[in-house]
């Protein structure tokens, strides 16, 4: 995959006040969400948009694009 965070989401959160049971029991984000964070795995716009929001900052701060051999456009 040729996106992926910058650094540890969640562990972000977490220094933010936002625990995954907080995110979970405020229904900021369910449980498949915190999952895919957990795993590394993209997460959608609005996802994202959230996130921004929770640690006040960019998207650009949260997910690089890294070129991998299959992407490499010609």
């Amino acid at each position: 995959m040729s996106i992926k965070y910058k650094f540890d989401v969640l562990g972000a959160l977490k220094a933010a006040g936002y625990t995954s049971y907080r995110l979970r029991r405020e229904r900021i984000f369910g449980e498949r969400v915190i999952q895919q964070l957990r795993d590394g795995e993209v997460v959608s716009w609005k996802t994202i948009d959230t996130l921004c929001t929770l640690l006040n900052c960019q998207p650009g701060d949260i997910v690089e694009h890294t070129p991998d051999s299959e992407t490499e456009v010609q």
